[in-house]
C-alpha cells in the first residue's frame, strides 16, 4: 500500500512538474519580446490566436514524438522513417498553424498584410516627423543632421520593403528555432529515460541474481552443517554415551535457529553469538582434555544486527582440521564489537591426518567468503593465514 502511495504521488509529481515548464515555455515570447505596441484589434487577434496554435502544435508534436516516434522507431532502429516523419511535422508547422488561424479568426492574409502596412505607416509617419533645431547650431551642423536622418530613413524604408515582401515571417510568432529546442529537448529526455530505464533493470537482474545466489549460498550451509552434527551424534549413540540427549537437545536448539533467524536479511549480533556457542558446546561432547577451546566477547554486543550463519563456517572449520584425540590443539575465538564495527577472529592449530593429507572440499570458508562479498562488498575486510601449523582467520565488518 505504501509503495503504491509512493508511486501515485511520484506520478502527480512528474504532471505538475511538466505543466510548470510547459507554462513557463509558453510564457517566454512575453517575457523576451519588445514593449507592446498599440496594434489593431485584428491584428492583436491575429496574433494571439496565431501563438495559440503554434503552441499547441508544439505541445502535442513534443508527447507524440518522445511517446511514440522516439520508442517505436528511433528505438527500434527505424530511423529513416523516423527522421522523415519529423521532418513532415517541421514542413506542418511551417505553413499549417496560418491557414488554421485565418479560418479561426474569419480572416484572411491579404487582410493580414494590409493591417501590418497601415500599422508600420503610422508608425514611420510618427517617428519621421522633423523635430525642431536648435538656433544656435551652424548651417554645416544642421545639413550634418539631416544627411544623416535621411540615410537613417532610406535604411528604414529598405527594411520596410524587404519585410513587406516576406510578410510571412514578419507576422508569424514562432521561430523555426522553436521546432527544433522542442525536438532537440524530447530526443534528449527521451534518450535519458531509456538510459535509467536500462540501468534500473540491470540493477533489477543484479539484484535477483545476488539473492538467487545468497539463497543457494545459504541451502549449502545448513546441509554441510547438520552432516558434521549428525555424525558426531552418531558417534556418540554408538558408544552409548550418556551425553546423546542433551546433545539431541542442543541440536534442535540449532536447528530452531536455523529455521526461523535465516528467514530474515539481519539477525541480532547477541542471537548469532549464542548461535555459535551451542555449536561449540555440541562440538565439546565428543572432544577429549587434549583440546583447549577459548571464547571471549570484548565490547558492546547490544543493538548490532549481522546476517544469519556469517560465522559459524570459520569456527566449523577450526573444528573440523584443528582437533585431535592424540594430540595437544587449540582453538581461540573471540567476537569484539565497538560503536561502527564488529571484529571476529578464529585461530586454531592444524591437525593433519594419519597420511599427512587434508582431507577438505573447502566448501564451508569458500560460501563464507562469497557472502561476504555479496553482503558486504565494500565494508568488511578478510584475513585468512595459513602457515602450515596455524590457520587464522580475521574479520572485521564496518556496521555504521
Amino acid at each position: 500500500m505504501k509503495e503504491k502511495t509512493l508511486k501515485s504521488n511520484r506520478q502527480k509529481f512528474i504532471i505538475l512538474a511538466h505543466i510548470a515548464v510547459w507554462i513557463c515555455f509558453f510564457m517566454l515570447p512575453y517575457i523576451f519580446s519588445d514593449q507592446p505596441r498599440e496594434n489593431s484589434a485584428i491584428l492583436t487577434r491575429h496574433k494571439t490566436v496565431l501563438l495559440a496554435v503554434i503552441n499547441i502544435y508544439l505541445l502535442a508534436f513534443y508527447y507524440l514524438n518522445t511517446l511514440v516516434l522516439i520508442p517505436k522507431l528511433l528505438f527500434n532502429k527505424k530511423g529513416i522513417i523516423y527522421f522523415i516523419i519529423v521532418a513532415i511535422f517541421f514542413t506542418a508547422f511551417v505553413y499549417v498553424p496560418r491557414p488554421i488561424t485565418f479560418a479561426i479568426n474569419g480572416t484572411t492574409e491579404e487582410v493580414i498584410r494590409e493591417e501590418m502596412r497601415t500599422e508600420f505607416k503610422l508608425r514611420r509617419s510618427s517617428m519621421s516627423a522633423d523635430s525642431t533645431l536648435s538656433p544656435s547650431i551652424t548651417p554645416a551642423q544642421r545639413d550634418s543632421i539631416k544627411a544623416r536622418r535621411d540615410t537613417a530613413k532610406a535604411g528604414k524604408k529598405n527594411n520596410a520593403q524587404a519585410r513587406n515582401n516576406n510578410l510571412a515571417l514578419r507576422y508569424f510568432p514562432g521561430s523555426f528555432v522553436v521546432f527544433l529546442l522542442v525536438f532537440s529537448i524530447g530526443i534528449c529526455i527521451a534518450i535519458m529515460q531509456q538510459w535509467l530505464k536500462a540501468e534500473r533493470t540491470k540493477q533489477q537482474v543484479e539484484l535477483e541474481k545476488t539473492n538467487t545466489e545468497l539463497s543457494f549460498l545459504k541451502s549449502q550451509v545448513n546441509p554441510h552443517f547438520f552432516f558434521n552434527t549428525l555424525n558426531n551424534i552418531y558417534s556418540l549413540a554408538v558408544v552409548q554415551s550418556e551425553k546423546t540427549a542433551p546433545t539431541v537437545m542442543r541440536l534442535s536448539s540449532i536447528m530452531r535457529y536455523i529455521l526461523t533467524e535465516t528467514q530474515n536479511e539481519k539477525v541480532p549480533l547477541e542471537n548469532e553469538i549464542d548461535f555459535v556457542k551451542n555449536f561449540i558446546d555440541l562440538q565439546l561432547v565428543r572432544l577429549t582434555d587434549k583440546v583447549k577451546v577459548h571464547f571471549e566477547t570484548e565490547g558492546n554486543t547490544t543493538n548490532k544486527q549481522v546476517a544469519p550463519l556469517l560465522f559459524i563456517s570459520f569456527v566449523e572449520n577450526a573444528f573440523k582440521y584443528g582437533v585431535s584425540t592424540k594430540e595437544a590443539s587449540e582453538i581461540n575465538i573471540l567476537f569484539k564489537a565497538s560503536d561502527n564495527k564488529i571484529q571476529f577472529s578464529v585461530i586454531n592449530t592444524i591437525v593433519k591426518a594419519d597420511n599427512g593429507i587434508l582431507d577438505t572440499t573447502g566448501i564451508g570458508i569458500s560460501n563464507a567468503k562469497r557472502r561476504l562479498e555479496l553482503l558486504y562488498p565494500d565494508t568488511h575486510t578478510l584475513h585468512v593465514k595459513d602457515d602450515g601449523n596455524i590457520f587464522e582467520v580475521q574479520l572485521e565488518i564496518i556496521t555504521a
